[in-house]
């Protein structure tokens, strides 16, 4: 049995925002309009000792042709036979909803614990509105306010005896994050759907389909990581909509928070400022980055084609060029496995140490070979070399004036540290002290 707890419910009756309270989070994006939530969203919720899954839905319409509207109806399909105990959630406001009927009757058929949550319960009168909800023929019904919490520690009580305790959750926090990130419409989520083998994400051809940052735990062909789908990001002042600048807020704290960022680029658009922004953003937060040139499929290609790409993307990105690029087909399953092995590859590259002995050995060979310029008549001298115990690897170069170091000096150090050591996809960072 799994230790996941749904909640379902038709469009604006207010599951992020119970959500959000539950995992204790602001995770799931919450507006007045409907719609809002579409893919499956999980986090973590904790309650009387007991840890367990959270999963929030986008809102159940049937029978309705919209393209969201229908892979929402799927995806809120899959999060019901995923769920060990569900909650059915429904507005006392507006009483019984042909929607809710519709809902009612899908989860009749589940099999599973249904509890009826009765949103909106705010004061006394409202609480006479619920039995009119008896008539779904679900049991018990638990009247609470999902934006106060009033009446939802009853609901978990009840939630928590539907948890199995032989089965313990398992702790993601230690696994390794890869973000994927990029413009609206790139492939993102296609991509994420290809390594899962599942539609886990929706997926559409409207720009703008994903919009909270989704976490998917990946454990296949040895591999075991985090993978964080994000909302496209796009120009400051292309957002006008209050709920995409809530999405590209989340995509970029997801960026900040990952260790391996994966870059996703069109292939018949190529690599554009944006693009640079965000790996830039990486770059400067010391994450390790990755580049998919995804949709290669569509691209006339020679035999020069990849090299001739490749230099181009090298030049845009100048002077960090040790960047893995792989070229990718999300739709056909082209090398994504591959990219799979480069983002395990480039995070242990994160977590490379060398040896204080090594490194000054090294050292030694590099300055003898090309000596640091001299500035206004004055020698510098390098006289001892350390990595610091950082996220990022970092070192400590100790000489008599650090203060004259040039650039292109620090980017020579910088070259011969990567033809030695292995930082593909990883920033380099030297600091020059005083002995």
């Amino acid at each position: 049995m799994s230790r996941i707890l749904a909640i379902v419910g038709r469009p604006n009756v207010g599951k992020s925002t119970l959500f959000n309270r539950l995992v204790g989070k602001r995770e799931a994006i919450v507006d007045d309009s409907s719609g809002v939530t579409r893919d499956r969203h999980y986090g973590t919720c904790e309650w009387n000792g007991e840890s367990f899954t959270v999963v929030d839905t986008g809102g159940f319409v049937e029978g309705s042709d919209d393209i969201y509207e229908t892979a929402i109806r799927r995806q809120v399909k899959i999060a019901i036979s995923e769920a060990a105990v569900i909650i059915f959630m429904v507005d006392v406001t507006d009483g019984v909803n042909p929607l809710d009927e519709e809902v009612a009757q899908l989860l009749r058929r589940c099999k599973k614990p249904i509890l009826l949550a009765v949103n909106k319960v705010d004061n006394n009168q409202r609480l006479l509105g619920e039995g009119v909800f008896y008539k779904f023929g679900l049991g018990e019904i638990f009247s609470i306010s999902s934006a106060s919490g009033s009446g939802t520690g009853e609901l978990l009580d009840k939630a928590v005896e539907y948890i199995k305790e032989e089965k313990e959750i398992d702790d993601f926090s230690a696994l390794p994050k890869v973000a994927i990130v990029g413009k609206p419409n790139v492939g993102k989520s296609s991509l994420i759907n290809a390594l899962l083998g599942e539609e886990r994400n929706i997926v559409t051809e409207i720009a703008g389909t994903t919009r909270d940052t989704i976490h998917t735990r990946y454990n296949s062909f040895g591999h075991d990581f985090m993978l964080i789908d994000t909302a496209g990001i796009r120009k400051k002042q292309k957002v006008h909509e209050d709920i995409e600048f809530y999405s590209v807020m989340r995509s970029i704290k997801a960026l900040e928070e990952c260790d391996v960022c994966c870059l996703v680029i069109d292939a018949t658009i190529g690599i554009e400022k944006q693009d640079l922004n965000l790996l830039h953003l990486a770059e400067k937060n010391g994450k390790g980055v990755v580049i998919l040139v995804n949709k290669w499929d569509l691209i006339e290609k020679t035999n020069k084609s990849t090299v001739q790409y490749e230099k181009e993307i090298m030049a845009s990105t100048a002077p960090f060029t040790d960047i893995p690029i792989i070229f990718i087909s999300a739709l056909n399953k082209q090398r994504i496995h591959k990219a799979v092995e480069v983002f395990m590859h480039v995070n242990e590259n994160l977590k490379r140490h060398i040896s204080t002995h090594k490194l000054n050995d090294f050292l030694v060979q590099v300055v003898e070979a090309y000596q640091p310029p001299a500035v206004k008549g004055k020698f510098i001298k390098i006289k001892f070399i350390t990595q610091l115990h950082t996220k990022t690897p970092s070192f400590a170069l100790f000489c008599n004036l650090p203060q004259y170091i040039q650039d292109n000096y620090k980017r020579y150090l910088e070259n011969k540290f990567r033809e030695e050591y292995d930082f593909s996809g990883v920033p380099v960072r030297l600091f020059f002290r005083k002995k």
